[in-house]
This record gives C-alpha cells, sequence and structure tokens, in this order.
C-alpha cells in the first residue's frame, strides 16, 4: 500500500501545469478590463488571454482585485499571474512574463477646467498627482521625483478623485483617455512609452511560459492580437 501511494504521489507531482489551472487577477481599467455583468473580468487584455489559455490548454480562473494585490499575489503565490503589469526593469526578474498584451503611451491627465499650468514634466511637479498604489506609474513617478503623490487602491478610485478635484493629475493610457473623451479631461505631459504583459509567478514552469508567449507571438503576427483591439474600437501599437 505504502510502495502504491508513493507512485500515486510521485504521479501527482510529475503532472504538467497545465493540468491543473492558472489564476489569474487583474484590475478593473477600462477598455481594457471591464467587469462583465457576472463580475468576471472581461476586454481587451482577457480576449487574448482566453484564446491563449484554450490553445494552450490551460484551465484558468480570472478575478478583479485591487491593483496591490493582484501584483502581490502574482509574486508570491505558485500558479498565480496578473494582467497587465507594465514590464519595467525593477520587476524583470521577480516575474515570468508573457507579452506585450498592450503597448501604448502613458500620459498624465488634469481636469481641462482646472487650467492647469503645464508645459513639460518639470511644471507638472509643482501639483499633486495621483495613482494606483503599486501600479508601475506609482515607481515611475517617485524615480523622477514628484513630491506630492497620493495613492488609491484602483483605477476607478484614482479617476474618481481626479474628477472630484482631490487630485490635480492622474497617469492613464493614451488609449484609455481616448475613451474618456466626453469627459473634462486634457493630457498635460507624457510620462512614459510601455510594454505591458502577464507577470507570471516564478513557479510556472519555463516550458508553459514559452508555449504561452509563442502563441501570443503567432496572435500578433497572424492580426488576431490587432483584431481584437479594433473589437473594442481601439489601436494596438506594437
Amino acid at each position: 500500500m505504502r510502495r502504491i501511494t508513493g507512485l500515486l504521489l510521485a504521479f501527482l507531482i510529475a503532472l504538467p501545469l497545465n493540468a491543473a489551472q492558472l489564476h489569474v487577477s487583474t484590475e478593473e481599467y477600462p477598455p481594457y478590463n471591464i467587469r462583465g455583468s457576472d463580475g468576471m473580468p472581461t476586454g481587451v487584455y482577457m480576449d487574448q488571454l482566453k484564446i491563449i489559455f484554450e490553445r494552450a490548454g490551460i484551465d484558468y480562473d480570472a478575478k478583479i482585485l485591487p491593483w496591490a494585490r493582484a501584483v502581490a499575489l502574482a509574486e508570491t503565490t505558485p500558479a498565480y499571474c496578473v494582467v497587465a503589469a507594465a514590464r519595467t526593469p525593477e520587476r524583470e526578474t521577480k516575474f515570468k512574463w508573457v507579452s506585450p498584451i498592450h503597448t501604448d503611451r502613458n500620459v498624465l491627465v488634469a481636469r481641462r477646467s482646472a487650467h492647469l499650468d503645464v508645459k513639460n514634466i518639470e511644471d507638472a511637479k509643482r501639483y499633486s498627482v495621483g495613482t494606483q498604489r503599486n501600479d508601475y506609474t506609482e515607481t515611475l513617478l517617485k524615480s523622477m521625483k514628484f513630491p506630492r503623490i497620493e495613492l488609491s487602491a484602483d483605477f476607478e478610485t484614482t479617476h474618481a478623485r481626479l474628477k472630484a478635484g482631490r487630485i490635480d493629475m492622474m497617469p492613464m493610457s493614451e488609449s484609455a483617455l481616448n475613451t474618456l473623451s466626453g469627459e473634462d479631461l486634457v493630457e498635460v505631459a507624457v510620462l512614459a512609452h510601455q510594454s505591458l504583459g502577464m507577470a507570471c509567478n516564478p513557479s510556472i514552469p519555463d516550458s508553459l511560459i514559452n508555449q504561452m508567449q509563442s502563441i501570443l507571438n503567432g496572435m500578433i503576427a497572424d492580426g488576431t492580437q490587432r483584431k481584437i483591439y479594433e473589437k473594442y474600437g481601439l489601436v494596438i501599437r506594437n
């Protein structure tokens, strides 16, 4: 009996990860991530991941979380990934990557009616700027010596604080700003050009990461990724 139990345990340990599940966490970030009627994330990012997981034969679950928690889970917990995370030098070795899911300009945005006197990044440092805790823009703003950075749990909270006048500016992708064109918002400065991807816990086997990356590369090459963006009225900058 012990020998049978030992063989069974060895068999279970030897099972490939794609026989189990990947756990994907993300934040609500229109238009890329939207909370569906069932509470599950949908949109540009998840449409790409669904194809990748289906072609790789991976079972998965996905949920919307505060951004800091989503990143922490992927960094510390086996079989967890977070999407879409900026692929920065500081993060490069903390995760295994499947990218680019998204490439875009990140801009500083203010209320048009506030009439801020901003012609460049140095001018912008005179004002308060809000962003999401543990978002790559937090690190970026700190590295650029912005003196007044106010942190929120997620994009929606930061956005609401900007509209209410509780902060002067916030960073967001250029495409996200375009979807908010009906609001009292204006770009005041370019913060960064950034590639984003799915950042996975280092415990995930390289073979699986390579398989998912190969599928994404194929989606980019055959136009599948571009068509997903066009479905939502967006442009991919890869």
